[in-house]
């Protein structure tokens, strides 16, 4: 099969596409006949060496770890008429840029009749941390709600999650095309975080906000928390900008503000949150944004798309 292999850290140029042996399902391990994998923001990190924590994968690696496809084949213990059913599944943290990839029974997720499977494998990472970031920020009706980075996978989708909850959503991004695809998911205000006084323009259209689903941290998700109106939520989930942002204890007692801390979920957890992310696709509620495909011997090309901040919604290898 062709695969791309990691075999040392460095920029986009050093994921390469080579030949490899096909993979084996092992007792509770199925192949998938990849279709479309899914690819995140913290593989660019990993690839460069510099992961979250400082955590840096063993090499040599095939990255990607969400995938989606078919069945191929199963191995002991595992129920044979799984083969053929289109599913999509995380694969344990690598193996996802490859032509087949190996991944548990248990955590393989069946895409509902009528979704298209490329919208399955955008919604399989970003679906659930977006769905579980609504819940656990408990939007009320008639709030303000501030997404950072409201253009990419997990942005994209809070807009439409915080619209649908009767939110006034105000969608900061990276400015151009992205605050015009904000405001066609739903998005009352747009503004671009990286021109001056842009926290200015926030207040003038909505005043303060009561909450800030922080996927930047730095120093826009900073600025972002002085937008705070009091008893006003903090939920930081992402560092795009390469830093968490630093909210003192103290600060926030001040403000009278709460930094949500988003719980660790369980793998049943995470494989439910996925599904009810597939539901509302599948319905015509969620709709998530696929801005970019590459073809796998092009991996390189999508890392750099995505690290030169030029992308829109998900980016996807179409295999």
């Amino acid at each position: 099969m062709r695969a791309v292999w990691l075999t040392e850290f460095g920029g986009p140029e050093v994921l390469v596409a080579t030949d490899r042996p096909d993979p084996v399902a092992g007792p509770g391990q199925v192949v998938v006949a990849v279709e479309f994998a899914n690819i995140t923001f913290v593989e660019t990190q990993l690839r460069a060496g510099a992961g979250p924590g400082g955590f840096r994968p063993e090499l040599p690696v095939i990255p990607g770890n969400g995938v989606g496809g078919l069945v191929d084949s199963v191995g002991p213990g595992v129920d044979p008429a799984l083969v053929g059913r289109r599913v999509v599944s995380g694969t344990g943290g690598s193996g996802g840029y490859a032509e087949r990839a190996v991944a548990k029974a248990e955590d393989l997720i069946e895409v509902p009749d009528g979704l298209p499977l490329d919208s399955a494998v955008a919604l399989l990472a970003d679906g659930r941390t977006a769905t579980l970031l609504i819940r656990t920020a408990r939007i009320r009706t008639g709030e303000r709600i501030l997404v950072e980075a409201a253009a990419g996978g997990v942005g994209s989708l809070l807009v439409q999650l915080g619209t649908a909850a009767g939110a006034t959503v105000v969608a900061a991004t990276g400015g151009g095309r992205k605050g015009e695809l904000a405001r066609e998911l739903g998005a009352d205000v747009a503004v671009d975080y990286q021109a001056p006084g842009w926290t200015d323009r926030v207040r003038g259209a909505v005043g303060a906000v009561d909450v800030v689903f922080d996927g930047v941290g730095g120093t826009v998700g900073r600025a972002a928390f002085e937008l705070l109106d009091r008893n006003g939520r903090m939920v930081s989930f992402g560092l795009a900008s390469g830093t968490w942002t630093d909210i003192p204890d103290e600060v926030a007692r001040q403000r009278g503000a709460t930094i949500v801390r988003v719980p660790r979920s369980d793998p049943a957890e995470l494989r439910e949150l996925t599904r009810a992310a597939l539901a509302e696709a599948r319905a015509g509620r969620l709709r998530p944004v696929i801005g970019q495909r590459f073809p796998l011997e092009r991996a390189a090309d999508a890392h750099a798309a995505i690290e030169s901040r030029a992308t829109v919604g998900k980016t996807l290898l179409a295999i």
